[in-house]
């Protein structure tokens, strides 16, 4: 079921966009707000907020292509999550040296 949804929002960011800038930060805070709620599920001591989130929200990105690749096939899409995060850095760095 995550992996419908990842795959349904990036399609989403694929074809309303049609840049790989757009790809990349899609990417991160897509990554950076799963990572948001699984923190809010380990300090929140909620317990109907915390079954929703481990329910039906998985941890991050790495857990969803953990969850659905094994091996050599999940190697190099870990490379490539890594290789996203790398570009998306560059992205951050080249906009604050352009600002000043």
């Amino acid at each position: 079921m995550d992996l419908v949804i990842l795959i349904v929002l990036l399609m989403v960011v694929v074809l309303a966009f049609k840049k790989f800038s757009s790809f990349v930060y899609c990417m991160v805070i897509i990554d950076l707000f799963l990572r948001i709620l699984t923190l809010i599920r380990i300090n929140l001591a909620i317990p109907e907020l915390t079954h929703l989130i481990v329910k039906y929200i998985p941890e991050s990105i790495p857990a969803i292509l953990a969850k659905y690749s094994s091996g050599i096939f999940y190697t190099v899409l870990m490379w490539g999550y890594i290789i996203l995060y790398i570009i998306f850095e560059w992205y951050i760095i080249r906009t604050f040296l352009k600002k000043k």
